[in-house]
Protein backbone atom coordinates (compact mmCIF):
# COMPACT_ATOMS: atom_id res chain seq x y z
CA UNK A 1 0.00 0.00 0.00
CA UNK A 2 0.99 3.61 -0.32
CA UNK A 3 0.86 5.53 2.96
CA UNK A 4 1.16 9.30 2.84
CA UNK A 5 2.69 9.08 -0.62
CA UNK A 6 5.29 6.42 0.20
CA UNK A 7 5.11 2.79 -0.88
CA UNK A 8 5.03 0.52 2.16
CA UNK A 9 5.30 -3.27 2.32
CA UNK A 10 4.23 -4.97 5.52
CA UNK A 11 4.18 -8.58 6.61
CA UNK A 12 1.34 -8.83 9.11
CA UNK A 13 -1.00 -11.24 10.78
CA UNK A 14 -4.04 -11.14 8.46
CA UNK A 15 -6.19 -10.12 11.45
CA UNK A 16 -4.27 -6.83 11.91
CA UNK A 17 -6.48 -3.81 11.49
CA UNK A 18 -5.40 -0.91 9.33
CA UNK A 19 -5.34 1.18 12.51
CA UNK A 20 -2.89 -1.16 14.24
CA UNK A 21 -0.76 -1.44 11.08
CA UNK A 22 -0.48 2.35 10.96
CA UNK A 23 0.17 2.87 14.67
CA UNK A 24 2.12 -0.22 15.70
CA UNK A 25 3.96 -1.20 12.54
CA UNK A 26 4.47 2.10 10.70
CA UNK A 27 4.66 4.20 13.88
CA UNK A 28 2.20 6.78 12.55
CA UNK A 29 0.60 7.55 15.88
CA UNK A 30 -1.42 10.58 14.78
CA UNK A 31 -4.34 8.29 14.00
CA UNK A 32 -5.90 7.51 17.37
CA UNK A 33 -7.48 4.40 18.77
CA UNK A 34 -10.66 5.52 20.50
CA UNK A 35 -13.49 3.05 20.92
CA UNK A 36 -12.02 0.38 18.59
CA UNK A 37 -15.61 -0.33 17.45
CA UNK A 38 -16.08 2.27 14.69
CA UNK A 39 -18.33 4.48 16.79
CA UNK A 40 -16.13 7.49 17.66
CA UNK A 41 -14.25 8.36 14.47
CA UNK A 42 -10.89 8.94 16.20
CA UNK A 43 -9.27 6.50 13.76
CA UNK A 44 -10.59 8.14 10.58
CA UNK A 45 -8.14 8.05 7.67
CA UNK A 46 -8.57 8.64 3.95
CA UNK A 47 -8.25 5.61 1.67
CA UNK A 48 -8.36 6.19 -2.08
CA UNK A 49 -10.07 9.51 -1.41
CA UNK A 50 -12.76 8.10 0.90
CA UNK A 51 -12.83 8.41 4.68
CA UNK A 52 -12.96 5.19 6.65
CA UNK A 53 -12.67 4.06 10.24
CA UNK A 54 -9.29 2.33 10.28
CA UNK A 55 -10.27 0.21 13.29
CA UNK A 56 -12.96 -1.55 11.23
CA UNK A 57 -10.76 -2.40 8.28
CA UNK A 58 -8.13 -5.08 7.97
CA UNK A 59 -4.76 -3.95 6.65
CA UNK A 60 -4.70 -6.78 4.09
CA UNK A 61 -7.80 -5.27 2.46
CA UNK A 62 -5.71 -2.28 1.42
CA UNK A 63 -3.08 -3.90 -0.75
CA UNK A 64 -2.42 -1.38 -3.53
CA UNK A 65 -4.51 1.35 -1.89
CA UNK A 66 -3.48 4.94 -1.15
CA UNK A 67 -3.85 5.70 2.55
CA UNK A 68 -3.59 9.23 3.91
CA UNK A 69 -3.27 9.83 7.64
CA UNK A 70 -3.09 13.13 9.48
CA UNK A 71 0.69 13.01 9.03
CA UNK A 72 0.20 12.96 5.26
CA UNK A 73 -2.09 15.99 5.04
CA UNK A 74 0.42 18.64 6.02
CA UNK A 75 3.53 19.42 8.01
CA UNK A 76 4.11 21.85 10.89
CA UNK A 77 5.83 24.13 8.39
CA UNK A 78 3.11 23.81 5.75
CA UNK A 79 -0.26 22.95 7.25
CA UNK A 80 -3.12 21.64 5.16
CA UNK A 81 -5.83 24.36 4.94
CA UNK A 82 -8.09 22.30 7.24
CA UNK A 83 -5.32 21.93 9.83
CA UNK A 84 -4.70 25.68 9.70
CA UNK A 85 -8.43 26.36 10.08
CA UNK A 86 -8.64 24.06 13.11
CA UNK A 87 -5.83 26.06 14.72
CA UNK A 88 -7.40 29.38 13.77
CA UNK A 89 -10.83 28.42 15.15
CA UNK A 90 -9.58 26.44 18.18
CA UNK A 91 -11.19 23.26 16.88
CA UNK A 92 -8.73 20.94 18.59
CA UNK A 93 -9.09 21.51 22.36
CA UNK A 94 -7.66 18.35 24.01
CA UNK A 95 -6.47 17.17 20.59
CA UNK A 96 -7.23 13.46 20.89
CA UNK A 97 -10.02 13.35 18.32
CA UNK A 98 -8.48 16.07 16.13
CA UNK A 99 -6.63 13.86 13.60
CA UNK A 100 -9.80 11.90 12.82
CA UNK A 101 -11.89 15.07 12.80
CA UNK A 102 -9.53 16.75 10.33
CA UNK A 103 -9.32 13.72 8.01
CA UNK A 104 -13.10 13.44 8.11
CA UNK A 105 -13.59 17.19 7.54
CA UNK A 106 -11.30 17.13 4.49
CA UNK A 107 -13.31 14.21 3.09
CA UNK A 108 -16.67 15.82 3.93
CA UNK A 109 -15.84 18.89 1.87
CA UNK A 110 -14.69 16.65 -0.98
CA UNK A 111 -17.95 14.65 -0.78
CA UNK A 112 -19.94 17.88 -1.00
CA UNK A 113 -17.78 19.13 -3.88
CA UNK A 114 -18.38 15.85 -5.75
CA UNK A 115 -22.16 16.15 -5.20
CA UNK A 116 -22.53 13.05 -3.05
CA UNK A 117 -25.94 13.30 -1.34
CA UNK A 118 -26.47 13.04 2.39
CA UNK A 119 -29.26 12.46 4.86
CA UNK A 120 -29.41 16.20 5.60
CA UNK A 121 -30.35 17.22 2.07
CA UNK A 122 -33.96 18.27 1.59
CA UNK A 123 -33.74 17.90 -2.20
CA UNK A 124 -31.62 15.09 -3.59
CA UNK A 125 -31.94 16.53 -7.09
CA UNK A 126 -29.83 19.58 -6.21
CA UNK A 127 -26.14 19.64 -5.45
CA UNK A 128 -25.31 19.61 -1.75
CA UNK A 129 -23.96 22.83 -0.27
CA UNK A 130 -21.50 23.24 2.63
CA UNK A 131 -24.17 24.50 5.02
CA UNK A 132 -23.81 24.17 8.77
CA UNK A 133 -26.50 21.47 8.88
CA UNK A 134 -24.95 19.57 5.97
CA UNK A 135 -21.45 19.56 7.43
CA UNK A 136 -22.66 18.68 10.94
CA UNK A 137 -24.68 15.74 9.60
CA UNK A 138 -21.74 14.40 7.65
CA UNK A 139 -19.41 14.80 10.65
CA UNK A 140 -21.82 13.04 13.03
CA UNK A 141 -19.65 9.91 13.12
CA UNK A 142 -16.82 11.82 14.78
CA UNK A 143 -17.17 12.33 18.52
CA UNK A 144 -15.41 15.06 20.51
CA UNK A 145 -15.56 14.72 24.27
CA UNK A 146 -14.44 18.34 24.75
CA UNK A 147 -17.41 19.63 22.78
CA UNK A 148 -15.44 21.61 20.19
CA UNK A 149 -18.20 21.02 17.63
CA UNK A 150 -19.00 24.69 16.97
CA UNK A 151 -15.30 25.47 16.51
CA UNK A 152 -14.90 22.49 14.18
CA UNK A 153 -17.92 23.64 12.15
CA UNK A 154 -16.42 27.14 11.93
CA UNK A 155 -13.10 25.70 10.73
CA UNK A 156 -14.86 23.63 8.07
CA UNK A 157 -16.95 26.61 6.95
CA UNK A 158 -13.80 28.70 6.72
CA UNK A 159 -12.13 26.18 4.38
CA UNK A 160 -15.35 25.73 2.40
CA UNK A 161 -15.83 29.48 2.09
CA UNK A 162 -19.23 29.25 3.78
CA UNK A 163 -20.80 30.60 6.95
CA UNK A 164 -21.21 28.22 9.90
Amino acid sequence: MTVNGKGRTLTLDPRTTLLDALREHLHLTGTKKGCDHGQCGACTVIVNGERINACLSLAVQHEGDAVTTIEGLGTPERLHPMQAAFVKHDGYQCGYCTPGQICSAVSVLEEIRRGIPSHAQADLMTAPQPTDAEMRERMSGNICRCGAYSNIAEAMADVAGANA
